[in-house]
């Protein structure tokens, strides 16, 4: 995985946890819902990433 790409989901996912954050503190369930999903869909980019990483390795033994 490239290190933009770890970047990128790093990004969206403190995006999100924000987003969230807002969304509680405003009391805006449709916000709080949206960062939470964010925060996901990061996390399985991520998940995606380290699955390529590990065939890549496996791969090459």
């Amino acid at each position: 995985m490239g290190v933009d790409d770890k970047v990128k989901n790093a990004a969206q996912k403190a995006a999100g946890k924000a987003k969230s954050a807002v969304g509680d503190a405003l009391d805006d369930r449709d916000l709080k819902a949206e960062g939470k999903a964010d925060q996901t869909k990061a996390s399985l980019k991520q998940a995606g990433e380290n699955v390529k990483d590990a065939v890549k390795d496996a791969a090459k033994d």
